[in-house]
């Protein structure tokens, strides 16, 4: 009987695969029979990623994109793909009339430039296979639900759930599928990391919030490798939703 939900006989490209939503996807998609090429900034936890995938032929580039060669180096080790999952990114909690240039540079270049380009040139180098299925990871402040001090990277994920649409659009000729997921607060290392919010307030919005409490990278995890398997193949241009149910309010 035939598995529409499979990943066997797909290579999946997954950026920022070290750690969070990324290990999970990575860790997942191997379980579903994917090749894997996955990239991270931290070799030692890349590494422990890479341990923790099942199957063979998996290959792995510590990469840091903030480096001018980055996604050329990427672009040149990949042969060919049958999905990209775009998990690489950063997040910034600073009050509007506190923002500085720089670092708003800097959210726009690692969570938009960076995995536009990379795409860019895959396309362009027709590394690509046709049927393709293409997941950015947006946010649900990129799609109308935010928080104080989320102006930078509100803005950079409203731009990718925004400009997937014009992809799917404009990548439909060659039947290459672009959806973004659009996660709520999911309990991961960067929500540890957060400096402006405390674990009080943590545990309030969440009780308020979140009927089914936060989430876990794994439950993300399940989401993505729906859009990469032929089960959405006819899924394009979407934002997915996964909030625990936070945007019923």
């Amino acid at each position: 009987m035939s598995n529409p939900f499979t990943l066997q006989n797909k290579t999946i490209l997954i950026t920022g695969a070290s750690s969070g939503i990324g290990r999970a996807t990575a860790i997942l998609c191997a379980e579903m029979g994917a090749t894997l090429f996955i990239t991270g900034r931290k070799e030692s936890k890349l590494n422990e990623t890479f341990t923790n995938l099942s199957g063979s032929g998996h290959q792995k580039l510590v990469l840091d994109f903030e480096n001018e060669d980055a996604i050329t180096r990427l672009v040149a080790a990949i042969d060919q793909l049958d999905g990209i999952v775009h998990s690489a990114g950063i997040v910034d909690n600073v009050p509007f009339q506190f923002i500085k240039q720089k670092a708003l540079d800097k959210i726009f270049n690692l969570n938009l430039n960076v995995p536009l380009m990379i795409t860019r040139d895959l396309i362009k180098k027709r590394k690509l296979h046709s049927k393709s299925s293409i997941v950015f990871l947006s946010s649900l402040v990129g799609v109308g639900k935010t928080y104080y001090g989320a102006t930078s990277y509100s803005a950079s994920k409203g731009a990718i759930s925004s400009v997937i649409k014009v992809m799917a659009l404009e990548m439909a000729t060659k039947k290459i599928r672009v959806n973004s997921v659009c996660p709520g607060m999911v309990l991961t290392e960067m929500v540890d990391n957060l400096e402006a919010i405390s674990s009080n307030q943590l545990k309030k919005d969440e009780k308020e919030n979140y009927p089914l409490g936060y989430g876990t990278p794994e439950q993300v995890a399940n989401a993505i490798v729906f859009l990469l398997s032929d089960a959405s193949s006819w899924i394009t241009g979407t934002n997915l939703v996964i909030d625990g149910g936070a945007s019923i309010h």
